[in-house]
């Protein structure tokens, strides 16, 4: 998926994963808006511990809650693909800027 849609595309993808799970009002995932919209990302099989746990495990700043920026570094520790392809990208631009920079 990384590659078919490239930096830009998969940013966007992220972010509209993030829109459809964040709670409206507060403008972060919550536990409560992850499992009532788990469904449209076909997550409805998991269970209120695992939905809990990934809230959790993506919580960096402690306030019980994803903002889009946990929420973007959690999917990316959580799938390989996308992990492999950031590394990817990572290692294009840096052969890029060392060539730019080669004497």
């Amino acid at each position: 998926m990384a590659n078919k849609l490239g930096g830009d595309g998969l940013i966007d993808e992220l972010c509209n994963g993030f829109n459809l799970l964040k709670d409206s009002d507060k403008g972060v995932i919550t536990f409560e808006s992850l499992k009532k919209n788990s469904a449209l990302l076909g997550l409805q099989g998991l269970s209120d511990e695992d939905l809990k746990s990934m809230v959790l495990e993506g919580d960096f700043d402690g306030d019980g809650a994803l903002n889009q920026m946990e929420f973007c570094v959690l999917m990316f520790r959580l799938s390989p693909e996308l992990m492999e392809g950031s590394k990817l990208w990572l290692d294009h631009v840096l052969q890029q800027e060392l060539q730019d920079y080669s004497f």
